[in-house]
C-alpha cells in the first residue's frame, strides 16, 4: 500500500507498544449492527500486514452504511504467535471496539495501540 494515497471508507492499523513496532498478522473481525437489532452481523475478517495495516480498507466508501460497528482485534493470538511469555489466561485476548459511523461520505480510521496489559483506540485521520 502506498501511504501517499489517501484511502476512503473504514481503515485501521495496530501498533505494538511493548516492542515499539507495527503489529503484523493481527486478525480483525468487522461486525455491523442493523437498525433496532441487538444482533451483530459479521461482515469480514482481515489480517494486518508487516506495517500493522490492512492492504485494503475494511469498507470502501461505497460499502459504508450509517450505523454501529465493531472491530474485534484478536490480540492474544498475536502475542502468542510472537512467543511473548505471558500468564494464562491472558489479561487481553480479544479487544472489541464499538463505534458509530454518522456520515458514510467521510473517511474513518480507527487505530489500536496495544500492549499485553492495556490499549488505546481513537479516531485517526
Amino acid at each position: 500500500m502506498d501511504v501517499g494515497i489517501k484511502m476512503t471508507g473504514l481503515t485501521t492499523h495496530v501498533l505494538d507498544l511493548t516492542h515499539g513496532i507495527p503489529a503484523a498478522n493481527v486478525t480483525i473481525d468487522l461486525y455491523f449492527q442493523e437498525d433496532h437489532s441487538l444482533e451483530w452481523k459479521h461482515i469480514k475478517t482481515a489480517v494486518t500486514n508487516a506495517d500493522g495495516r490492512l492492504d485494503h480498507p475494511l469498507l470502501t466508501e461505497a460499502e459504508m452504511k450509517i450505523g454501529n460497528y465493531e472491530l474485534l482485534f484478536h490480540i492474544g493470538n498475536y502475542y502468542r504467535g510472537n512467543n511473548i511469555d505471558l500468564h494464562h489466561p491472558l489479561f487481553l485476548d480479544k479487544i472489541p471496539v464499538r463505534f458509530g459511523l454518522a456520515n458514510k461520505n467521510v473517511h474513518y480510521h480507527v487505530p489500536l495501540l496495544v500492549s499485553p496489559f492495556g490499549y488505546q483506540v481513537y479516531r485517526g485521520s
